[in-house]
C-alpha cells in the first residue's frame, strides 16, 4: 500500500510533528508512506519537498494579498483566516499519481488550493486528518463561541471591516460545500470533541468522520530521568510543575490564567517550581508570575525535553481551547499527572481523578494543580492510560481505515 501525507511542514508546528510520527510508525507497519511539504527541515528520506522555497511563497502571498484586499487592508488577523484560494499543482507529483490513498493533514499557508483537493480527488481517495476546526467551518482554524459553521458562516469576526452576509467566510464557505459534495472526504478529527463539533457543521455532518488521535512515541519517553536536574538547569529540589508551549505568550495558550493559578498554589505549596518551556515574544510575560521558576526558552532536544517531563509532577494545560492537548500526553507518558479544562480535545486525555485533574474553568486550575501534588495519580496508571495514543496503535488504526477505503 502506498500512501503519501501531504503536510506543510515535517517538523514545524505540532501536526507537522505528529504527521512524521504517523509517517514513521506505518512505515514501521509495512506501508510505503511517504510525507510531501512546502518545508522540509527533519532530513528523513521519505520526506519530499514539493517546491523551491521561491515557489511554494508565491501562492502563500497570493492568498494573504486577498485576504487583506478583502479586509479592508487591515492586518488586524491576517494570518488567523485562510481561504486556500492558492496552492501547488500537486495533483501531478509523482507520489500523489502513485499513492493508493492521499492522506491530508494541515495544508494552509497556499501549500493546497481548494480547487487542487478537487482535482486530487478525481482520481484518489482522500483522508483528510483535522488538526484544527478549519476543515468545518469557512476561514477560521477555531470558531471559540461562534456556531455560525453549523448553517453557514457569514459577519465574520475575523473579517473586522468586510464582514457581511456573502463575505469571504460566506464565499469560502460555499468553496469547501462545493468540493465535499463532488468528492467524498473520509475526516479524521484528532478527539472526539472535534468530532463531535465536525458532526455539527453544515459542511461536514453529512461526511464520513472517524476520531483517530494523534500518533506519539510513548514507547520512547523516559519513565526515569536520563539526567539530573543540575543537568538539565532544573531547580534543585521542590515538585516541578511544567507549562509547555511552543510560544507561551501566544493567547491562546492563556499564560495569564497560568500565571493566576500558579501564583496561588506558591501560597499553599511553597515547595512547587514552574518551569515554563516555549518561545516568548514579550519580555514581561512571566513579570506577574511569584511561584520560583525557570524559562529555559523553546527546547527543541527532544531527548532534552522528555528528561524534564520524566523529572515533572504536574504537566499543566491552561489554553482557551486544544483540538487536541499534545503536551498532556507527553508528560502523562513520562508519569507527569496532567491538569487542565476539559471542555474540548483535553477530555480525551484527563479523565478527573483516574488519569489526571480536571479544572471546570480557568479560576479552578489552582485547586486542581493543587489535587494533582497532594495526590498525584500513580505513574503505572498514567503510562498506561498514554498508550492509548502510542504511534503503533494511531498507525494500526489507519491501517484498518485505509483498507476499509479501498477493499470495504
Amino acid at each position: 500500500m502506498k500512501v503519501v501525507l501531504i503536510n506543510h511542514s515535517d517538523s514545524l508546528g505540532g501536526a507537522s510533528v505528529v504527521t512524521t510520527r504517523l509517517m514513521h510508525a506505518l512505515r514501521a507497519r509495512g506501508v510505503d508512506a511517504r510525507m510531501l511539504v512546502t518545508s522540509a527541515t527533519s532530513g528523513s528520506g521519505f520526506v519530499e519537498t514539493a517546491a523551491s522555497p521561491h515557489r511554494a511563497k508565491i501562492p502563500f502571498l497570493a492568498e494573504h494579498l486577498r485576504i487583506f484586499s478583502q479586509n479592508g487592508f487591515s492586518r488586524a488577523d491576517l494570518f488567523k483566516a485562510s481561504i486556500a484560494t492558492d496552492g501547488l499543482p500537486l495533483s501531478e507529483h509523482p507520489l500523489v499519481r502513485e499513492a493508493d490513498i492521499v492522506h491530508l493533514n494541515w495544508i494552509n499557508q497556499g501549500m493546497l488550493s481548494l480547487s487542487e483537493i478537487r482535482r486530487i480527488g478525481e482520481t484518489k481517495p482522500i483522508v483528510w486528518t483535522m488538526h484544527d476546526m478549519w476543515n468545518l467551518t469557512g476561514v477560521c482554524h477555531h470558531a471559540a463561541d461562534c456556531d455560525r459553521y453549523t448553517t453557514r458562516c457569514h459577519d465574520c469576526h475575523l473579517l473586522h471591516f468586510c464582514a457581511g452576509s456573502h463575505d469571504l467566510s460566506a464565499r469560502t464557505f460555499d468553496r469547501k460545500a462545493a468540493l465535499y459534495s463532488a468528492h467524498p472526504v473520509t475526516f479524521v478529527a484528532v478527539s472526539s470533541w472535534l468530532a463531535e463539533r465536525a458532526r455539527r457543521s453544515a459542511l461536514t455532518r453529512d461526511s464520513r468522520i472517524e476520531t483517530i488521535p494523534c500518533a506519539f512515541p510513548v514507547s520512547e519517553c523516559a519513565k526515569t530521568p536520563v539526567f539530573s536536574r543540575e543537568q538539565l538547569g532544573l531547580p534543585p529540589d521542590g515538585r516541578l510543575i511544567v507549562f509547555c508551549a511552543a510560544r507561551i505568550d501566544d493567547p491562546v495558550k492563556d499564560l495569564d490564567a497560568a500565571i493566576d493559578a500558579l501564583n496561588r498554589v506558591a501560597v499553599t505549596h511553597p515547595r512547587a517550581r514552574a518551569i515554563i518551556i516555549g518561545a516568548c515574544k514579550s519580555p514581561d510575560a512571566l513579570a506577574r508570575l511569584r511561584m520560583p521558576y525557570v524559562a529555559p526558552g523553546m527546547i527543541t532536544d527532544t531527548v532534552r525535553l522528555r528528561a524534564i517531563f520524566a523529572h515533572a509532577d504536574v504537566i499543566l494545560s491552561s489554553s482557551r481551547y486544544e483540538s487536541f492537548g499534545a503536551t498532556l500526553v507527553e508528560g502523562q507518558a513520562a508519569g507527569a499527572t496532567p491538569v487542565g479544562l476539559i471542555h474540548d480535545g483535553r477530555a480525551d486525555i484527563i479523565t478527573d481523578g483516574v488519569t489526571g485533574y480536571a479544572a471546570t474553568d480557568r479560576t479552578d486550575l489552582a485547586r486542581a494543580i493543587g489535587r494533582a501534588l497532594d495526590a498525584p495519580i500513580p505513574r503505572a496508571a498514567l503510562t498506561a492510560a498514554a498508550n492509548r495514543f502510542s504511534d503503533t496503535t494511531v498507525a494500526r488504526r489507519y491501517i484498518d481505515l485505509y483498507n476499509d477505503i479501498l477493499h470495504g
